[in-house]
């Protein structure tokens, strides 16, 4: 196991280079942030999205879970940290893009189409994926004849989709991207072949992008 004073070593280079007395950039950061996107990512180790879009710290406000879901609107007594964390980046922030971003294979999606992924019979992991119910459903329903590794492939991308419907049902989200201050982006990135697709509606389906 690798000790953690690497990340502690790693933070003092980061602390040098980036927080100098001669960085530009956090002077302006110390006086709040201006994202352009906020984007919904996976927890996954592997799909850190400020590494993969090259950002520096600024540029994207980030909110990462398992399989990299956003649930419907629900005003209810629960707690909901995405839609938290929309409502804060679009209502406060007025960032001009959401950015669904998801990969292949994920651990989440697998767990889903698995049929959940507990510890006990308390399962945080399986409530959370069923989100994507839908997603799974309409993939085995079309692909039902397909290996397993396709079927998870589509509902990974299929997920994303639904992800992207669910943004709509925000009404303070859905008015500003019917205003077109607003755009709402599905993003596929592909672990084995290192590349990056987008959802074009026109084609119904993932494009590479790169």
């Amino acid at each position: 196991m690798r000790d953690v004073k690497e990340f502690v070593a790693g933070f003092q280079r980061f602390q040098s280079g980036a927080i100098g007395p001669d960085s530009a950039l956090f002077d302006e950061l110390r006086q709040g942030q201006n994202p352009r996107a906020i984007l919904i990512g996976c927890s996954d180790s592997r799909v850190d999205p400020a590494i993969l879009t090259d950002c520096v710290p600024g540029d994207l406000f980030v909110v990462r879970n398992v399989a990299n879901l956003v649930p419907p609107c629900e005003v209810d007594a629960g707690y909901h940290g995405v839609s938290a964390a929309l409502e804060y980046a679009v209502c406060h922030l007025n960032v001009s893009h959401v950015i669904v971003l998801g990969h292949s294979q994920c651990g989440g999606i697998k767990a889903l189409m698995d049929g959940g992924c507990s510890c006990d019979e308390h399962s945080f992991i399986g409530r959370w994926v069923n989100i994507a119910e839908k997603a799974k459903e309409s993939v085995l329903q079309r692909l039902h004849d397909k290996a397993p590794a396709l079927q998870q492939r589509a509902c990974e991308q299929a997920s994303i989709l639904l992800s992207l419907e669910n943004l709509m049902t925000f009404p303070w989200l859905r008015q500003r991207v019917e205003a077109g201050s607003l755009a709402l982006h599905g993003w596929y990135f592909d672990l084995r072949a290192g590349t990056l697709s987008g959802y074009t509606p026109a084609t119904g389906g993932f494009d590479l992008l790169t």
